[in-house]
C-alpha cells in the first residue's frame, strides 16, 4: 500500500480516469484523450490513471509511433506541473518503469491509499473486487507471476502481438456468455477493502459502470465511485476540496 498527500499549491483539482483502452484502430478515443490532456488536465495538480489506459500492452520495448505519441502527451502534461500516477489494469499490467519514466508518470501499487484533500481514499483498477469471476481471477494470478511475465517478455514483439490479439478475442467471447452479476464487484470484497484501509471512499474502474454507490463500511456511511469507460465518450471524475463529479464528453467533440 502507498499513501499520497495532496496539497493546494497549484490548483485544488484532481482527475481520475480509467478504461480508455487506447488502440490504433480507435483514433476517436485517442483524440479525445489528447484533448483531455491538453484542455482539462492542465488545470489540475494531479491525474490518476486507474488502469487499462491501453487496450493491451505488449511491453516497454514497443516504441511504435502510436505509443510514443501517448507517452509524449503525458510527459508534456507532467512538464506543466501536473503529477501523473498510474495503476495497472487487466489489459496493461505489463507496463513497466521504462515507459513510466519516459512519460514522467509514477507507478503505484494495485491498491493505494491517498489523502485526497483531507480524506483517506482507496484507489485501484477494480478487477480484484470481482471475486465471482473465478476464471478471470485464475488467469490474473498466473499472469502476475514472475515466471509467466518472464516468458512473455522474452518472446519477439510480433509474437506478443498475436498473443494479445488472441487473448482479446477469447476475452470478448468469455465476457459475452458471463452474467453481469459475475462480472461486477463483490460487495463483501468492497467492504473488506474499505475496512482494511480505514477509508469511507473507494474509487475504481474496470466494470465500465459509472456510478456513485452508497454503502456501509467501518459502521459508517461510505461511497464507491466507479469510473466510466471511453468506448463511446470521454469519462472522468473531477474532484475538488468541495465536490466530486463524474463527467463525460462526446468523442466527436474532442478533435484536436
Amino acid at each position: 500500500m502507498s499513501e499520497i498527500s495532496h496539497s493546494s499549491k497549484k490548483s485544488a483539482l484532481t482527475y481520475f480516469i480509467a478504461d480508455l483502452h487506447l488502440a490504433q484502430n480507435r483514433p476517436d478515443i485517442t483524440a479525445c484523450f489528447l484533448s483531455f490532456l491538453k484542455n482539462d488536465a492542465t488545470k489540475a495538480q494531479t491525474l490518476y490513471i486507474l488502469g487499462d489506459l491501453f487496450e493491451y500492452w505488449l511491453g516497454d520495448d514497443d516504441d511504435s509511433p502510436f505509443i510514443m505519441e501517448i507517452s509524449q502527451a503525458i510527459k508534456s502534461l507532467a512538464a506543466l506541473g501536473c503529477k501523473v500516477y498510474f495503476i495497472h489494469g487487466n489489459r496493461d499490467f505489463l507496463l513497466g518503469q521504462r515507459f513510466a519514466k519516459q512519460s514522467n508518470m509514477q507507478l503505484l501499487p494495485e491498491v493505494t491509499l491517498i489523502d485526497l484533500y483531507g480524506k483517506p481514499v482507496v484507489i485501484m483498477h477494480g478487477d480484484t473486487l470481482c471475486t465471482r469471476d473465478i476464471g478471470y481471477q485464475a488467469f490474473r494470478k498466473k499472469s502476475r507471476s514472475w515466471w509467466w511475465q518472464t516468458i512473455i517478455k522474452s518472446l519477439p514483439l510480433f509474437v506478443r502481438r498475436k498473443i494479445a490479439n488472441n487473448y482479446r478475442d477469447q476475452s470478448a467471447t468469455a465476457t459475452a456468455i458471463k452474467s453481469q452479476d459475475i462480472m461486477d464487484v463483490t460487495q463483501g470484497e468492497v467492504i473488506r477493502c474499505l475496512e482494511q484501509h480505514q477509508s469511507q471512499l473507494l474509487i475504481h474502474g474496470h466494470t465500465h459502470r459509472p456510478a456513485v454507490h452508497e454503502i456501509k463500511a467501518n459502521k459508517k456511511n461510505a461511497q464507491r465511485i466507479v469510473l466510466g469507460d471511453w468506448y463511446e465518450q470521454g469519462a472522468w471524475l473531477k474532484v475538488t476540496p468541495e465536490s466530486m463529479e463524474l463527467m463525460n464528453s462526446p468523442l466527436e467533440l474532442n478533435k484536436l
